[in-house]
C-alpha cells in the first residue's frame, strides 16, 4: 500500500514581502559564503565567531518577519475558522526558538 502524501501548506505573501525576504536570505547566503571563505583562509576565530553572530541576528530578523505574517495571516484565519490546533503549532514555533 502506498504512503498517502502530506499536503504542503502554503502561505500567500506579497510580491513585495516576498522580494524582501529573498532579499534578506540571498544577504544571508552571501554571508554564510563569506563565512566558509574565512575558514579557508585561516582567519582569526574572534572575527569568524563575529561573523557568525551578525548571521545569527540576520535569520532572528528574518524569521521574526516571517513569523509576524504568519500570525497575520494564517494563525488569525485559523483563530476565525474555529480551527484550535493552531494555538499548538504557535506553541511548537515559539519551542523552537528558544533553543
Amino acid at each position: 500500500m502506498a504512503k498517502a502524501k502530506k499536503k504542503t501548506k502554503t502561505t500567500y505573501r506579497s510580491l513585495e514581502e516576498k522580494k524582501q525576504i529573498e532579499i534578506r536570505l540571498k544577504t544571508i547566503e552571501g554571508q554564510v559564503r563569506g563565512l566558509v571563505a574565512m575558514v579557508e583562509q585561516e582567519r582569526y576565530c574572534g572575527e569568524i565567531l563575529i561573523q557568525m553572530a551578525a548571521i545569527r541576528e540576520a535569520l532572528k530578523s528574518a524569521g521574526n518577519k516571517i513569523l509576524k505574517n504568519h500570525l497575520a495571516t494564517s494563525i488569525v484565519d485559523d483563530m476565525k475558522a474555529d480551527r484550535l490546533e493552531c494555538i499548538d503549532e504557535i506553541i511548537e514555533i515559539a519551542k523552537s526558538n528558544q533553543k
